[in-house]
């Protein structure tokens, strides 16, 4: 379950973990073609939402760009769901527990 948890966005704005989840929703909705209700914490990015190997890279290059982190080739391949992808960014980003 995802912890409401406070990070520093960049620009200084604080962003929760819930606010990292409704923007990773809203690009993967956007890249993939998808729809919101689809897109939940267990989705699995190739076998629930359809994506392939070049949509991974565009949703990656996408997620760098919105949160300012550097996503390693080497961990791409142990992100598989929406979760993987939230846990990684605010792990990046040093989320600590409120």
């Amino acid at each position: 379950m995802i912890q409401n948890i406070t990070i520093m966005h960049e620009g200084g704005r604080k962003m929760s973990t819930e606010e990292i989840l409704e923007k990773v929703v809203e690009i993967v909705t956007e890249k993939l073609g998808v729809d919101a209700e689809e897109v939940i914490l267990d989705s699995d990015l190739t076998e629930d939402l359809g994506a392939d190997s070049l949509d991974l890279v565009d949703l990656v290059m996408a997620f760098e760009d919105e949160f300012g982190v550097k996503i390693e080739d080497e961990d791409v391949e142990n992100i598989t769901t929406i979760g993987d992808i939230v846990d990684y960014i605010s792990k990046e980003l040093g989320v600590e527990e409120d």
